[in-house]
């Protein structure tokens, strides 16, 4: 009789066990020979020799299940301990699973056109309007690779500009005051990773959120690099991000250029560097636009009626430009 501890590394431990402990309760069964006892996401498992290293192979074979898909059904655990094939491959077009095991996929052409982009380009920059998917595709395509250990982190940058009110007011220290600007993030993150590991990544550093003046400086190497809200950026801001990028790196800038909160005065970086880098081999510039909303559909209503009432504005003030000029 041997004892051994199985650690369920990097995966949520109730998606594994289950409602009400409903799976461990079906593997207690399938391996009668052996006594499992579960604390948090490490089993002590005691018992026969030989069953405990199906036992193992097998929870392993689960483990990565639950990886992928984040979901783990009865009738998977039976063929995977009973041998019988099961979906191991994440299906084509798929980027990666919600904690909901919801398919994260491109539900538009122009969707599809930024997936392609970022695995046949470093630099990548998803230009369009509120609910285009462009930050939660962004963060899907950063958590994908992140799981295929092909970089080592995500870093998540956005200006914080202020709407109303300034940092300085804001209580608490400099985390509590950028933690508003970069909630969107946080929010993605939390569909697609269990928050017990995505905590841990946190305070590891594996996946780190930083405002934009906390980039200087820095040169950012096996990484996911993503910046949001670009469109806020000046343009030093943003020439200053884009050359931090290191081997082995991925960028996608992101942004909506009719939704600008800089001065009127100052320039967006988001517009120069699009003007600038088009054209550059190795960076693909994605548009976006009112097709690809996939928010509720009034959203797509909202921001027609404003596109139609910028345009009707801008008419008037080149009408009323031209009667100035002939007076």
């Amino acid at each position: 009789m041997i004892e051994k501890h199985i650690v369920l590394e990097d995966i949520d431990p109730v998606v594994f066990y289950g409602v009400g402990n409903a799976h461990l309760q079906m593997i207690r069964a399938l391996y009668p020979k052996l006594r499992i006892v579960a604390r948090d996401n490490v089993m002590r498992v005691l018992g026969d020799e030989e069953q405990m290293a199906a036992f193992e192979e097998n929870t392993e074979k689960m483990r990565q299940h639950v990886l992928k898909f984040n979901s783990l059904k009865e009738e998977d655990i039976l063929d995977i301990i009973k041998g019988k094939r099961t979906k191991d491959e994440v299906p084509d077009g798929v980027v990666c699973y919600t904690m909901s095991g919801r398919a994260i996929k491109a539900r538009s052409e122009n969707q599809q056109r930024l997936i392609d982009a970022h695995f046949s380009n470093d630099m990548i920059f998803a230009v369009g309007p509120a609910g285009t998917g462009k930050t939660y595709l962004s963060i899907a395509l950063a958590v994908k690779a992140l799981k295929e250990k092909t970089v080592k982190k995500i870093i998540l940058s956005r200006p914080a500009v202020e709407a109303g009110e300034k940092l300085g007011f804001l209580p608490g220290d400099m985390k509590d005051k950028i933690d508003p600007y970069l909630q969107p993030l946080y929010d993605a993150l939390e569909d697609m990773l269990p928050q017990v590991k995505l905590q841990d990544m946190m305070e590891k550093h594996v996946i780190q959120i930083a405002p934009l003046a906390f980039m200087r400086g820095r040169t950012l190497s096996d990484a996911v690099v993503i910046l949001d809200e670009a469109q806020n950026t000046t343009p030093a801001q943003l020439r200053m991000f884009l050359t931090r990028m290191g081997w082995n790196t991925k960028m996608i800038v992101t942004g909506d250029t009719s939704q600008i909160d800089l001065p009127k005065t100052q320039k967006s970086g988001l517009i120069e560097a699009l003007h600038i880098l088009s054209n550059v081999e190795g960076i693909s510039v994605v548009r976006l636009d009112q097709k690809d909303i996939v928010r509720h559909k009034l959203v797509t209503r909202i921001v027609n009626a404003y596109e139609s009432f910028d345009k009707e504005r801008n008419n008037e003030n080149i009408n009323n430009n031209e009667s100035i000029n002939k007076d």
